[in-house]
């Protein structure tokens, strides 16, 4: 990947649960489900200028429920869906235990990302519906947007105090984010 002199924002989206609906351990491409509102989102932050990365942690290449070719016809097809609007897939292939720096809630995969894209930080965002998503985001010293479909209203608790934002769904924590950096953008300029 080619990195842009200009750095731009990013929002890392988990992705079961929070850019497609949730199918534990999912390994086929026709099990795959958008949510009927994900391609809005997505589009509405490609519109504001953000870059749109997918990290996820994927255990059943791990486990051996399904492999990394498996798993790349998903996100193949997720791009289809979208347009190519997702800039970069990364995951952990890792089981929990692992002990690796990427499985969340540790950076390794948004620092990868960091590698491959001049990302501006402090304009970024973490969106998932786990608060290990959530603990991710604080890790990587960005704000987090929990939402409540996946696991999200399971989470909730637990995200209290750390998540930034709590909302419905990714299209609503999307409105609320560009809503809130609009605001912010216009008080720097006035």
């Amino acid at each position: 990947m080619k990195m842009s002199k200009q750095s731009r924002p990013a929002i890392f989206v988990d992705r079961d649960g929070t850019l497609i609906q949730e199918v534990d351990h999912l390994s086929h491409v026709d099990d795959l489900c958008l949510y009927s509102y994900t391609r809005e989102a997505v589009m509405m932050l490609k519109d504001r200028g953000y870059l749109v990365i997918v990290v996820t942690n994927q255990s059943g290449i791990g486990r051996s429920y399904f492999d990394r070719a498996a798993m790349s016809s998903i996100h193949d097809r997720i791009q289809v869906d979208l347009d190519g609007a997702i800039d970069g897939f990364y995951f952990c292939p890792h089981l929990p235990d692992a002990g690796c720096s990427c499985r969340k809630p540790n950076t390794g995969m948004i620092d990868a990302a960091r590698a491959d894209f001049n990302i501006d930080m402090e304009g970024s965002w973490m969106i998932g519906d786990k608060s290990l998503d959530i603990l991710t985001g604080v890790n990587a010293g960005i704000r987090s947007a929990l939402v409540l479909t996946g696991y999200g209203k399971e989470q909730q608790e637990d995200a209290l105090g750390h998540a930034d934002l709590i909302e419905n769904d990714l299209l609503c924590a999307v409105r609320t984010i560009i809503g809130s950096d609009t605001q912010i953008s216009q008080e720097n300029r006035g």
